[in-house]
């Protein structure tokens, strides 16, 4: 029998254990053994505490009980983003985890939306076609229904949570489903003949061998940068923004379903709401902002007393020409980084954990890697990489601030051919390319198109396929379908209270945790099924 594959991660944090715990979920544990070492003595970035929908399939793919981690982690829910003074100062916008309105007659929403508004008719601004906005005006929650012909399933959500807590979480879940975790630091990488990584010296004098290695040593990117040799590609002159200082403070002001950045001067700051703290940081560039400027803007703007000072984080936005070389792998901050704008961080870790799930090597090749799987892998990882890229530059590109440094070079900056033809077509026709691979949707796109002012010159001629009559009609229905739906919503404070607050298992002994568990979901869902009842017909 062919022995099993020895899986070897260097470096704990949310990489090291997303990986592990995938790993341990999806590989068969007689043919694959997975070990982990990371060291107490080195810290992890953890700024980003703010997720996309997908971080649910992925906890879900584990088996994780959502209430349980959400009370470990102090998590709260997450329904969008809101951007403040993007496109200028004083405006407001808010991409949603959702869709805008609905399609008619084959052809997507803006189109007749931006139809009812050059007839002239008294057509609602376009973020008011959202459920999820809605809910999110009115710090609202309740969990999606699975009636795919209601207002109320055109929506997912997310969390905030502390990532710290997270990694913690998953190791334990990793751990207890055979994970070794090792303590210690690499001392060095000791390739092969062949140049492939054989094994890792440890400060402690120990020798762990391998057959395949994930770098999660965040920056250092320890293996595969610093022994491989795999080059940064640098993509600071689209994303100037250089440094992050984080700190969290006392709760305070409104309990959010949403993150919220607010563009400054020398970059932007975000407010996640958790639990137990609110979590804030500043994003900026020092080629715009000295460090001690953006240390007392940040201090400036908290919603409650600072717990703790400022840490900076210095970064440079762009990734790994390869994230995968050889027998080695690099998964978060050691394959490549970019700004946590839209919270995608988190995100790129679980793409790139599923599909190395579906590419790993099998034991019977051992470090002979067939390279067709590193091509596969790497071919998804750009495009992975090359979208949020995009994406992050549209929100700078597309801002209406005049007379700042910062923002005056953003805007008047070349940009990427691939934003070039998604930003020109869209002004042109009001069209938003939809691919399969990569991640942001057409719904996504248009959150920031429109809420940064961007407007269309003529919109799909399919559109006038639907009378005036049926157009404006379909339009005040849906309308008032939105907003008489969102109001029957319980708030989000009062949903995380019942559900999931950390403060219910404080003094309950471990074996009736699971019991709480499945009491406080029964008690949730059943007044979800309530307020539905009782709510206007969607």
């Amino acid at each position: 029998m062919t022995r099993a594959l020895q899986i070897v991660i260097v470096g704990g944090g949310s990489a090291g254990w997303m990986s592990a715990a995938a790993f341990a979920r999806a590989l068969h544990p007689q043919r694959y053994r997975i070990t982990l070492i990371e060291s107490d003595e080195i810290g992890t970035v953890g700024v980003g505490e703010a997720t996309l929908p997908h971080i649910k399939a992925f906890n879900d793919q584990l088996g994780i009980d959502e209430a349980q981690f959400m009370r470990e982690t102090r998590a709260t829910f997450k329904l969008g983003i809101e951007f403040r003074n993007w496109g200028q100062p004083g405006d407001r916008y808010i991409h949603p985890f959702g869709v805008f309105g609905e399609p008619w007659g084959g052809v997507d929403f803006q189109h007749h939306w931006l139809r009812a508004r050059q007839l002239g008719g008294a057509v609602a601004p376009f973020q008011e076609y959202s459920y999820a906005i809605a809910a999110c005006r009115r710090n609202a929650f309740e969990f999606p229904t699975a009636d795919r012909k209601s207002i109320r399933s055109t929506y997912a959500y997310a969390y905030h949570f502390d990532a710290g807590l997270y990694a913690d979480f998953l190791r334990r879940w990793a751990i207890g489903r055979g994970v070794q975790r090792v303590e210690g630091q690499v001392r060095d990488v000791v390739l092969d003949a062949s140049g492939a990584i054989e094994s890792l010296a440890m400060q402690s004098g120990a020798r762990i061998e391998g057959d395949f290695f994930i770098d999660c040593t965040g920056f250092r990117s320890l293996l595969l940068g610093s022994k491989l040799g795999v080059q940064w590609e640098d993509w600071s002159a689209w994303l100037p923004c250089d440094r992050a200082l984080a700190v969290p403070c006392e709760r305070a002001g409104e309990f959010t379903p949403y993150t919220r950045s607010t563009a400054q001067t020398g970059g932007w700051i975000w407010r996640i709401p958790l639990q137990h703290r609110t979590g804030n940081g500043y994003v900026f560039s020092s080629r715009f902002v000295s460090e001690e400027q953006a240390r007392l803007t940040l201090l400036s703007q908290l919603g409650g007393a600072a717990l703790g000072e400022p840490r900076l984080l210095r970064f440079r936005p762009g990734r790994r020409v390869q994230a995968w070389k050889r027998n080695c792998v690099a998964v978060g901050l050691a394959s490549g980084f970019l700004e946590p704008l839209e919270s995608t961080s988190i995100f790129l870790i679980q793409a790139a954990v599923s599909d190395l799930s579906m590419l790993m090597p099998t034991p019977e090749q051992g470090r002979a890697v067939d390279p067709r799987l590193a091509d596969e892998f790497n071919r998804l990882s750009d495009i992975q990489y090359a979208r949020v890229r995009d994406f992050l530059i549209l929100h700078y590109c597309a801002n209406r601030r005049r007379g700042e440094a910062l923002w005056d070079y953003v805007r008047e900056m070349p940009l990427p051919e691939t934003l070039v033809h998604k930003v020109g077509l869209f002004e042109a026709r009001g069209h938003v390319p939809y691919y399969k691979d990569g991640l942001f949707s057409r719904d996504s796109w248009l959150a920031v198109l429109f809420g940064q002012g961007m407007m269309p010159r003529a919109y799909d001629r399919l559109a006038d396929n639907v009378s005036v009559e049926q157009l404006e009609r379909r339009m005040r229905e849906l309308h008032e379908r939105i907003a008489s739906n969102a109001a029957a919503m319980p708030s989000h404070a009062d949903f995380v209270a019942r559900y999931c607050a950390e403060a219910q298992i404080r003094s309950v002994p471990g074996e009736c945790v699971d019991a709480m568990n499945i009491k406080a979901a029964n008690a949730v869902a059943n007044e979800a099924r309530l307020t539905r009842a009782n709510a206007v017909a969607s």
